[in-house]
């Protein structure tokens, strides 16, 4: 799912180069698909890597990880199903781990609630992970499991 048809284009174009041949795309906003074209306990996991963080205080409103959103995910979710996210963000990691500790439906994979988890080896290596150890930045794993 994106929004951003130069970045439809762009994995259309690696599509193409690839032998995968199983791949549904929408280039719509992301909240609307889920909440239209999916239905609850249907999907295994979800993935979302390093979301804009919107820095200001005024724009944090614009952040995709929000209540709303993950009890959509959540209900969308199969039992044992879970939701992967990761920032290099810090501030936006602690709003992530307030956001997912307050959903019932979920729990932390995590010792603790408000740790992360290590990097699992399917995590793609991002380039806005990249940039932000470049820049000094740590980078959280959260995962939380329905029940």
């Amino acid at each position: 799912i994106e929004v951003h048809r130069p970045g439809v284009g762009r994995l259309l174009s690696q599509l193409m180069d690839s032998t995968i041949a199983n791949v549904r795309i929408y280039g719509e906003d992301a909240v609307e698909v889920l909440a239209h074209c999916l239905t609850p306990d249907s999907i295994d996991a979800f993935h979302i890597f390093f979301p804009d963080p919107w820095h200001k205080k005024k724009h944090h409103k614009r952040r995709l990880i929000q209540p709303a959103l993950v009890n959509l995910l959540a209900r969308l979710l199969r039992r044992q199903g879970y939701l992967h996210l990761a920032t290099d963000w810090e501030p936006y990691a602690e709003h992530m781990f307030d956001v997912l500790n307050d959903e019932p439906l979920l729990s932390s994979r995590a010792s603790d609630a408000r740790a992360a988890v290590p990097r699992p080896a399917y995590r793609p290596e991002t380039k806005f992970e990249k940039r932000g150890e470049r820049l000094g930045h740590s980078v959280w794993d959260l995962i939380y499991e329905r029940a």
